[in-house]
């Protein structure tokens, strides 16, 4: 199993020495999210600071930038870091999309295979200097003069993973992705009923193999080096499965468990604006459905038990400031912690 943690975004200053520090740690990667800053440009600084470490965003929005400035992005990293880049796309929901990035809505999963088709060609176009033809029904690209295409690099394209929580988007990501990046708004029962078959259809459709398809996520980590750091992360972890319980979009999750009527009631709660409320109306049952927990002697195992055959990485912490502090003895005991996953193929890239 691959395990990797998030580096500060806030100050770019502190990148170099925190994304160093992981490297020293032993962990496989750093990934960076797209909420109060931009993804990718602690990345490009991390990608001068080490030497192994795979860099992740987890996820950079999609529609609201166009797939040639993700193309940019993406080729100026990957040539940066050494191939050390992977990309990871969201799809958004569509409050975000037409209230806070202003940008149209339409259904996200055939806009998104459009996307990845784009960047694909994009990249490919650069790659061989083949003529530039990509039409569809959100994007055309059909001009890249010599001066607008980047120095050759010796790496493969970036490989490109998205994130799905629903079936038609868990079914384009084995379709046509390198990986996909499960919400941590989920449970093993989630895992097994849901992510899995859809992920398979998914690949068979493409008759492509699970070694080369990444499962990354699926749930919270909390851990520390006593119960109390264990409580800490727990109480965090349960604002964030309050949050996403109250977006109408995370629903099938709950629908799993028979906890709509939970949903329910949180969106109710965040209309109202009882934020700080929320959290308590989890129930202690239902949030440990969401979590690994246990003090770094139990985690690895905890781990196992949660994550162990579906998920080939996990991510230490959603939140630098809230750092799980794993020691280099338990990062190693989860990178043992065997998975299906063997790297990134060239099947769908």
């Amino acid at each position: 199993m691959h395990i990797v943690t998030t580096i500060p975004q806030h100050d770019l200053m502190a990148v170099s020495e925190a994304a160093r520090a992981a490297e020293a740690a032993g962990y496989d990667g750093v990934m960076t999210l797209e909420n109060r800053h931009d993804p990718f440009l602690p990345l490009g600084v991390a990608a001068t600071a080490t030497t192994r470490l795979k860099l992740l965003t987890g996820l950079a929005m999609a529609f609201p930038r166009s797939p040639m400035v993700v193309a940019n992005l993406g080729w100026d990293l990957q040539a940066a870091s050494r191939g050390r880049f992977v990309l990871g796309l969201g799809s958004q929901v569509r409050g975000h999309i037409e209230r806070r990035f202003s940008v149209p809505w339409s259904p996200p999963a055939p806009r998104m295979r459009e996307y990845i088709s784009a960047l694909r060609a994009i990249w490919r176009s650069w790659k061989t200097g083949e003529p530039l033809a990509f039409e569809g029904a959100h994007y055309k690209f059909s001009l890249m003069t010599p001066e607008f295409v980047p120095e050759p690099m010796a790496a493969a394209a970036p490989a490109i993973t998205i994130g799905a929580v629903g079936p038609v988007m868990l079914r384009l990501a084995g379709e046509l992705c390198d990986g996909v990046r499960l919400h941590p708004f989920c449970t093993r029962k989630y895992l097994e009923d849901v992510v899995q078959p859809n992920i398979e259809a998914g690949l068979a459709r493409a008759n492509r193999p699970r070694s080369r398809f990444e499962i990354s996520g699926g749930g919270f980590i909390a851990t520390g080096a006593d119960q109390a750091a264990v409580d800490k992360m727990l109480q965090w972890a349960r604002k964030r499965v309050a949050f996403y319980g109250a977006t109408r979009a995370y629903w099938p999750v709950l629908e799993c468990h028979g906890l709509v009527e939970l949903g329910q009631q949180l969106y109710d709660m965040a209309k109202q604006g009882r934020w700080s409320e929320m959290p308590d109306a989890v129930p202690e049952n239902v949030m440990m459905l969401f979590a690994a927990a246990g003090t770094h002697g139990e985690i690895v195992e905890k781990i196992r038990v949660r994550f162990g055959g579906f998920s080939d990485t996990i991510l230490a912490s959603l939140a630098y400031d809230m750092a799980p502090d794993l020691t280099p003895e338990v990062i190693a005991g989860i990178k043992r912690i065997p998975t299906p996953f063997m790297g990134y193929g060239e099947t769908a890239r």
